[in-house]
C-alpha cells in the first residue's frame, strides 16, 4: 500500500507490438502519440507518488479517436489506462500494467451552456475551474469543488465522484450529472442518462460510471446539472480547547434544521501547520477549529450563521464568531496538504467517512491509535458529512515506522467499518485502498461487481487491477 513503485505481474499482458503502434499512427499525429520513455515518464505518476511508466501515451481529441484506440487495444489485449491531470491521491490513473496511457487532457471543449435548462455539456479534459468560470457569467456554478479544482479535470472528478467542502449541502459529483457519452472497454459507444432532471427509463448507468475510476468505460462527454450562485455567503469560526468539545459541536451544528454549505474541521496538528504560515488567525491555545460557511439570501445567511454560532457554544469553546471574509479561511485551509509535504517525507492520506454522530468516538479512537502505534498524524476535512482526511506522517526509509503505520491503518479501517462508515468518500479506491475493499464489500456483492466489469470490459483492458483486491 505504501510502496513507491508499481510491481507488475509478468506475462499478464503482451508488450506493445510494432503493429499496434502502427495502427495508432494511422490516425494519431506524432505530437499525440508518445512512445519514447522520456516523453512517457510524465504520465507515470499521480499524487500518490508512485511511479508506473506506460509504454505509450495517446492524446485523443474526439470520441471517434477514443473508440478506435479502445478497439485497437482490445485487438492486441493491451492495457489502456484513462487519465486526467494526475491529481488523484489513490493511484487510480497509474498504468500499473504498462501498456497505453490514455490522456484526455486535450479534450477541453465546453460544448454548450444551456441556461434555460440549467445544463452545461463538456468534454472530460475541461479543468473544473475553467468550467466554473464559464458558467459563473450566467449566474450558475457546478457544485463539486475538490481542493484540486484549479488543476483537476471534469473527467477526473467524474472518475472518483469528487466532493469537496460544499458537498455537505450540495452533494458530490454523482449528484450533479444528468448523462454521459462513453466508450466501453469492449469498444462500444454508449449514452447514459438524459438531458432532463427527471428520467427513469432503464438502469441508471450514469451513476454506475461516475466513481468507477475508468474501469468500465472512457467518458467522452458529460451533461452536467448547474446550480444558481447564492446571493450571499457568510461564515463562522470556532476554536476549542479540546478535540472532544469540538467534535460534539459538529454533531450539534449538523442537527440544526439550517444546513451549512460547508463545515470543515481542523485538529491541533493542522492548526500548527497553519500557524506556521498564518500566525495571526489561530489562537495559541486552540486544539481544534471549525470553519463553517452558510449561503443563500442575505437574510437566510444571517439567520443560519446565528443558529450555527449558538450550536457551537460549549464549555470547551475558546472563541467563536461570524466572519465577514470566508474566502480568507479557505485560502488557509487549502494550504494544508502542501504544508504536510514539508514536515514528512511521505504521508499516507486516507479520506474515510463515518456518520456525523460517530465523529466524537472516531476522533477519540483515532488519537488513541496514533499514540498506540507511535505514528504522527494530522487530521482535517469535511466534517459536515463525516468525511475526515486522515494523514499518517511517515518516513518510507524507516522500515519499523512503515510497519507500525500499516498496522495503525488496518485498525483505523476496522474502526471505520465498525462505526458504519466507508473507506473512501471522494478519493476513490485506485491501487491504494484495494487491499482493504473486502472489509466493506461482502463476497457476493464483490462477485456481482466483477461480473459488471466483465460485461463492460470483457478483455479486462481498462485500468486493469484497480478497485478490486
Amino acid at each position: 500500500m505504501v510502496s513507491n513503485g508499481c510491481a507488475r505481474a509478468p506475462g499478464i499482458f503482451p508488450v506493445l507490438t510494432p503493429s499496434l503502434v502502427a495502427g495508432l499512427r494511422e490516425f494519431l499525429p506524432e505530437d499525440r502519440l508518445f512512445t519514447d520513455p522520456v516523453d512517457c515518464f510524465a504520465y507515470a505518476y499521480d499524487n500518490s507518488r508512485k511511479i508506473c511508466p506506460p509504454e505509450a501515451v495517446v492524446f485523443p481529441i474526439s470520441a471517434a479517436e477514443i473508440e478506435r484506440i479502445v478497439r485497437i487495444c482490445n485487438e492486441y489485449t493491451v492495457p489502456l489506462t484513462p487519465r486526467g491531470r494526475g491529481t488523484g491521491t489513490s493511484g487510480g490513473s497509474l498504468p500499473e500494467q504498462g501498456g497505453v496511457a490514455l490522456s484526455l487532457e486535450r479534450m477541453t471543449r465546453i460544448l454548450a451552456v444551456d441556461v434555460a435548462n440549467r445544463v452545461v455539456v463538456a468534454e472530460p479534459g475541461v479543468i473544473n475551474q475553467s468550467l466554473q468560470d464559464a458558467v459563473k457569467a450566467f449566474g450558475y456554478f457546478w457544485p463539486p469543488d475538490p481542493s484540486s479544482a484549479a488543476y483537476s479535470t471534469i473527467g477526473g472528478n467524474l472518475a472518483t465522484s469528487a466532493g469537496g467542502p460544499h458537498a455537505v449541502k450540495y452533494g458530490t459529483t454523482r449528484d450533479h450529472v444528468l448523462g454521459l457519452k462513453a466508450v466501453t472497454g469492449g469498444g462500444q459507444v454508449i449514452r447514459t442518462g438524459c438531458y432532463t432532471t427527471k428520467g427513469v427509463v432503464g438502469y441508471d448507468l450514469t451513476r454506475l460510471l461516475v466513481g468507477s475510476e475508468g474501469t468500465l468505460a472512457v467518458i467522452t462527454e458529460a451533461t452536467l446539472k448547474l446550480t444558481p450562485l447564492p446571493e450571499s455567503v457568510g461564515g463562522v469560526t470556532a476554536h476549542y480547547r479540546s478535540l472532544k468539545s469540538c467534535s460534539e459541536a459538529i454533531v450539534a451544528v449538523m442537527a440544526l434544521p439550517q444546513t451549512p454549505s460547508a463545515l470543515e474541521f481542523l485538529d491541533s496538528g493542522s492548526l500548527d501547520l497553519i500557524r506556521s504560515r498564518f500566525s495571526d488567525i489561530v489562537p495559541a491555545d486552540s486544539q481544534a477549529m471549525l470553519m463553517i460557511e452558510a449561503d443563500g439570501t442575505g437574510r437566510d445567511v444571517s439567520e443560519t450563521c446565528t443558529a450555527i454560532l449558538s450550536a457551537c457554544q460549549s464549555d470547551g469553546l475558546i472563541t467563536g464568531g461570524i466572519t465577514e471574509n470566508p474566502a480568507a479561511l479557505w485560502l488557509a485551509r487549502k494550504t494544508l496538504s502542501p504544508l504536510l509535504r514539508d514536515i514528512a517525507p511521505k504521508k499516507i492520506n486516507e479520506d474515510i467517512v463515518v456518520p456525523v454522530s460517530a465523529l466524537p468516538e472516531f476522533l477519540e479512537e483515532l488519537s488513541r491509535l496514533s499514540q498506540k502505534f507511535e505514528i504522527a498524524n494530522v487530521n482535517f476535512g469535511h466534517a459536515g458529512n463525516g468525511n475526515i482526511h486522515v494523514n499518517l506522517l511517515v518516513n518510507p526509509d524507516n522500515r519499523d515506522e512503515m510497519r507500525r503505520a500499516e498496522q495503525c491503518l488496518e485498525e483505523i479501517f476496522d474502526l471505520v467499518i465498525r462505526l458504519r462508515g466507508t473507506l473512501s468518500g471522494e478519493h476513490g479506491v485506485g491501487s491504494e485502498k484495494r487491499a482493504f475493499v473486502g472489509k466493506e464489500i461482502d463476497a457476493v456483492t464483490m462477485s456481482l461487481m466483477k461480473d459488471i466489469k466483465r460485461v463492460f470490459d470483457p478483455r479486462n483492458i481498462l485500468n486493469p487491477g484497480k478497485m478490486f483486491p
